[in-house]
């Protein structure tokens, strides 16, 4: 279990534990003496008793109080980290918050680093935080890009309107957009491509006036927790998603060679493809081996996300506004799920086998743990273009109608083949993303076990959905380039 409180007991050893704690890793927290009893207020732990004895165990370490220095635990309270998930269009923001984000994050079209992507519209800003409030959820607005003078009054619009609808917070890292933050009081996040890596730069911003900071892919979780403990300021990471191969994703290949910035959001990702190599003194060339020389895997955290979680780390994110809402709600079902299973003490071993095998089942390079634990190696590097994963989604047909009193769904299949059995997609605008297996169906006004294209075909479905939904078929196949 993951607490914040105060741990109570003799001055002696208390100090001795801070020493400990202070010879480690600099720790500093607060400390409170009263009749002799010194009480240290911490910040993260997992507490534990057996054989009427306590274990505290911080940041990895297990510390030892016995009985007789009348050591106790007060003040608990549970904690843990903020879900933030990807919304590029309004399928995958009703997805997301259907499957378990605390907050989500988003684009408006030509400001943020996913200008591919559909994005937001200025006039969108009211109906997404309408809805994120009526939810509970945390709204992020990205304003991320580079910036020249000619934007500069647009994005001074964006910030005003944002302030003014109720955007909690503006992800963003141009000093020009800080400004405009400050102006209109509007709180802001510093984004990773500000490349924070160290106190120093955190304390800067920390200054600025930031809430919180989005750490520079490229730290350990050693590096991450050093900053933790010395700044007072929330911190974000990724835990999930595309890693870029340049720095902070500050990359000049989709520029340089299709006049496509990735620093303005426009990438097309030519680092993803197979690249062949020429001897220009030979007339001989090769293919780059099986390996994408310049295309990592994607981040994934699942093997140590208790390390992450015990180490303090404020707020998860998750990359992916420019994927599939499928995807989008999938990977943060499996986070919102390992998360809770963390804070009731059952994020075992064969837990993270089992949420893995979900992530497997949607889109993804294969997975890495990118810097957290050690430098990249060499297997750290995709072995496909594209999908790496065995299942895809292949379009069959549209929603016709839905009957609410009897939960069924009528559906016309406009292609391929639909049978009793089959895992299906249904994605739409409001519905999200419903996924669920076709346990019987009529076609035709006729119970059958197959409908084909141009069938009109109703089944059983529990969750609402609308006219002009689409339905997609899950199929497991050999993954392609």
């Amino acid at each position: 279990m993951i607490f914040s409180g105060l741990v109570a007991g003799e001055a002696g050893e208390m100090r001795a534990t801070l020493s400990l704690l202070d010879s480690l890793f600099g720790f500093n927290n607060k400390l409170f003496i009263n009749n002799q009893n010194l009480y240290l207020y911490i910040n993260v732990y997992t507490l534990e008793e057996k054989n009427e004895q306590k274990y505290l165990y911080l940041y990895g370490i297990k510390l030892i109080f016995e009985n007789e220095y009348k050591t106790t635990i007060l003040n608990m309270t549970k904690k843990k980290p903020i879900l933030l998930a990807p919304a590029g269009n309004w399928q995958m923001l009703n997805a997301v918050i259907e499957r378990g984000a605390d907050a989500i994050y988003f684009g408006i079209q030509n400001f943020n680093m996913r200008a591919q992507s559909e994005s937001f519209t200025v006039d969108e800003l009211d109906e997404i935080v309408q809805l994120c409030k009526s939810k509970n959820i945390q709204t992020n607005l990205t304003l991320n890009i580079i910036l020249y003078d000619n934007e500069l009054k647009e994005v001074e619009n964006i910030i005003s309107q944002a302030k003014e609808k109720g955007v909690d917070e503006i992800i963003c890292w141009d000093p020009s957009v800080i400004q405009l933050c400050r102006k209109y009081s509007m709180p802001f996040c510093i984004s990773t491509q500000a490349s924070i890596s160290n106190s120093s730069a955190a304390s800067f911003y920390k200054d600025l006036g930031a809430n919180r900071i989005v750490m520079a892919r490229e730290c350990s979780l050693e590096q991450v927790m050093d900053v933790i403990q010395n700044v007072d300021i929330e911190v974000e990471t990724f835990v999930h998603g595309a890693m870029c191969i340049a720095v902070s994703g500050r990359c000049f290949m989709s520029h340089d060679l299709f006049n496509r910035s990735a620093n303005r959001g426009d990438c097309i990702q030519p680092c993803r493809r197979e690249y062949q190599v020429t001897d220009e003194r030979k007339d001989y060339s090769m293919t780059m081996g099986s390996d994408y020389i310049m295309s990592s895997k994607d981040l994934c955290t699942i093997d140590f996300l208790d390390k992450l979680i015990d180490s303090g780390i404020s707020v998860f994110k998750i990359e992916g506004r420019k994927r599939s809402p499928e995807y989008a709600a999938k990977v943060t079902e499996i986070y919102r799920k390992a998360i809770d299973l963390h804070s009731e003490g059952k994020l075992d071993v064969q837990a993270k086998i089992e949420l893995n095998d979900e992530l497997n089942k949607v889109f993804n390079r294969g997975f890495t743990s990118g810097f957290y634990n050690s430098q990249p190696r060499g297997d750290d590097f995709a072995s496909v273009e594209g999908n790496a994963s065995a299942t895809k989604k292949e379009y069959i047909g549209d929603v016709i109608n839905y009957y609410k009193n009897t939960k069924v769904a009528y559906v016309l299949i406009k292609g391929g083949e639909l049978n009793t059995g089959d895992n299906i997609l249904i994605i739409g605008k409001t519905s999200g993303v419903i996924e669920l297996q076709v346990s019987e169906m009529i076609v035709e006004d006729k119970e059958s076990t197959v409908a084909a294209k141009g069938s009109l075909v109703t089944f059983p479905c529990e969750n609402l959905i609308r006219p002009r939904d689409k339905v997609y078929l899950l199929k497991s196949e050999e993954a392609t380039k």
